[in-house]
């Protein structure tokens, strides 16, 4: 809702212009362009919102000096000006036309202060800011990239942007926006992006060398899609500070079974044992915990740097939920430890090659996907109004995924977006005060 200043409340409106087109400001390379098998694996539209207001001016400008700085950083990243499709092997490619990405302009009918808690995944609210398209039946109907400039009574804007997955992991999409605010100012791109992907085609013949268990179907023997579908999800953001999560640290050392810890071990140990209790899983439910681990520094050679794609690795423990709940809080955190030990260079190639025998995407079944933007680089986004107010996404995937964000003020801090059916909201929440 927004509040206006005669004391009535008025819904939330935001007025869409009609889609156009910014192609590159120049011309770009043409044909198709490759997507690895890491980037098959992600083909999910993510959509994200950075919020501006500055002191010193105001936002007349802000449509056409974000638009000009589009057209400019798709020379450099020209694929996300193309269109995905279907390869003769049957895989995603991108077919680089140089059409150009989507772009709308929006006027909202309030100020940004007066939409509410923007840090929260809030579908309803943040997804009038992001342009959808309509009657798209798949994937292949969506644009790879589309942006949405609102303008807000009080001065401010934001950036509503949709993006698939498969065209940039976190890191990449980061690097994206960074590099769009520096052409957008008139300024070099600190990374230039690397854009070749061949560099991690599977091996021929494919050699499968690991279990990926990132694979397996979990039997639901809980009922828990059950408790899903009769009741509301409930979005929460929870704050971890840095006492908390010293706290958790202490917890997880305090028995001696593991000597350290990292403080994304330390926070997914917790949540996924946590959210066990939350949602009631019999004890012998099996539960698997799948998170990424950033596979640029870990392949031998690394990716090179700027790589602009997907160098995301999907590695999980598997555990039953009686085992998680009774054991100490270092028994879901040493599995944790064990399942990034196993993201070596020959198990990123095993996984790559496991896909391209099987074309197999990590199943979600039974499982909580804990992805984390805590490292990435938001507070540096900068188109000459300074770096954003507030920036996150507009909601989150699929059900089962936590986002573990930035503090947009204390960089120690860590914020938790998740969504649980009502009562387990109520659950972990009444869990978190323990």
């Amino acid at each position: 809702m927004a509040d206006v200043s005669n004391g009535t409340f008025v819904e939330f409106s935001v007025n869409q212009g009609e889609p156009i087109r910014v192609p590159p400001a120049e011309e770009t390379e043409k044909g198709l362009y490759y997507l690895s098998n890491l980037d098959q694996n992600v083909a999910v539209i993510m959509r994200t919102i950075y919020f501006f207001k500055s002191e010193s001016k105001g936002n007349e400008e802000a449509v056409e000096v974000v638009k000009n700085g589009l057209s400019k950083i798709l020379v450099h990243h020209y694929p996300l000006a193309g269109r995905l499709t279907i390869s003769s092997e049957g895989k995603l490619i991108v077919d680089c036309t140089g059409e150009g990405a989507v772009f709308v302009e929006a006027e909202a009918n309030c100020g940004l202060h007066e939409i509410g808690d923007i840090t929260k995944p809030d579908p309803i609210t943040l997804g009038k800011l992001v342009y959808e398209t309509p009657g798209a039946q798949n994937l292949l109907e969506i644009p790879l990239l589309v942006v949405q400039v609102t303008k807000f009574k009080c001065g401010g804007f934001s950036i509503g942007m949709s993006m698939n997955h498969c065209m940039l992991d976190g890191i990449a999409a980061m690097e994206f926006v960074n590099g769009w605010g520096e052409v957008t100012r008139g300024l070099p791109l600190k990374i230039p992006p690397s854009l070749d992907r061949s560099i991690l085609k599977p091996r021929n013949p494919p050699m499968i060398e690991f279990t990926h268990h990132e694979f397996d179907e979990i039997e639901d023997i809980s009922n828990t899609n059950q408790l899903y579908e009769d009741e509301e999800m409930v979005y929460k953001s929870i704050l971890f500070d840095p006492n908390k999560l010293a706290q958790l640290k202490e917890q997880a050392l305090e028995d001696g079974v593991i000597s350290k810890c990292t403080t994304f071990e330390v926070l997914a140990g917790f949540v996924w044992r946590t959210r066990c209790q939350a949602l009631n899983l019999l004890p012998k439910q099996q539960t698997k915990l799948l998170f990424a681990v950033d596979g640029r520094p870990r392949f031998t050679p690394p990716l090179p740097q700027g790589y602009a794609g997907n160098g995301i690795v999907f590695t999980n423990s598997i555990a039953e939920a009686g085992e998680l709940v009774d054991k100490p809080l270092s028994f879901a955190v040493g599995l944790i430890q064990e399942a990034v030990k196993l993201v070596t260079d020959s198990y990123m190639k095993s996984a790559i090659d496991y896909f391209e025998v099987t074309r197999a995407r990590p199943s979600l079944a039974g499982t909580v996907l804990i992805t984390t933007w805590s490292k990435l680089s938001f507070h540096t986004i900068d188109f000459g109004w300074g770096e954003p107010v507030s920036s996150g996404p507009v909601a989150l995937p699929e059900k089962p995924v936590l986002l573990l964000l930035p503090h947009q003020k204390d960089k120690k801090s860590i914020i938790l977006l998740l969504g649980l059916p009502a009562s387990a909201m109520n659950t972990f929440e009444e869990l978190l005060q323990i």
